[in-house]
């Protein structure tokens, strides 16, 4: 596998009334995931990308890490440095942004 760890972020958009994590900030926070990641020089062991709906909209914006595929929910700007340093460089997810389906 190229990459250690892959975090894809859902920018699905859905019409309104609909919550969708694209209209929440879904691609702001891709783009704060590879700014992290370029700033912390992991861009070459983790990938931070968009991805389509993730089936998890009423807890957006949500996005999954692999390997592992744990699921995060109403991810917020100010959580990417977390997520970042605890759950892709330490390997300890973080607990109040876990889904569990």
């Amino acid at each position: 596998m190229k990459f250690k760890k892959h975090v894809f972020i859902c920018t699905n958009q859905k019409d309104a009334p609909k919550k969708s994590c694209g209209t929440e900030h879904g691609l702001a926070l891709v783009e704060a995931f590879k700014q992290e990641l370029t700033q912390r020089g992991l861009q070459r062991d983790i990938r931070a990308q968009r991805a389509g709906c993730l089936d998890a909209c009423a807890f957006g914006p949500a996005l999954v890490v692999y390997p592992e595929g744990t699921y995060y929910g109403n991810v917020q700007l100010a959580d990417v440095a977390e997520i970042v340093e605890s759950h892709l460089v330490n390997d300890q997810p973080v607990e109040r942004l876990k889904l569990d389906f």
